[in-house]
């Protein structure tokens, strides 16, 4: 059994068991969250699509970790232009453990 989740703008395709990284901050490490906007439940030989979302569906999770990721260097050059800019950029994120999917 799988679904597919929609968070941030995102969207993941999750199993019992699974760890997402999701690049946001949801909460503290401990937490129990809950994904309310699911596009897809697919069972051994169901499948429930939503229009868009699937109604009364849940994923429910566990957050693991939370921190940021590796820093990102962003470099703008113009060559003999004398134009140079360099900006670093650490994106935070969420690990989640999936605990169950509720259809």
């Amino acid at each position: 059994m799988f679904a597919v989740i929609k968070t941030n703008s995102y969207q993941y395709v999750v199993s019992k068991g699974d760890r997402v990284i999701i690049p946001a901050l949801l909460g503290e490490t401990g937490k129990e969250v809950e994904f309310d906007k699911i596009l897809m439940i697919k069972d051994n030989e169901n499948v429930i699509l939503g229009k868009p979302y699937i109604e009364g569906a849940l994923v429910k999770g566990i957050i693991k970790k939370t921190g940021k990721l590796p820093k990102v260097i962003v470099y703008k050059f113009i060559r003999r232009e004398n134009y140079r800019r360099k900006k670093g950029h650490r994106q935070l994120f969420t690990e989640v453990e999936i605990t169950d999917i509720i259809k």
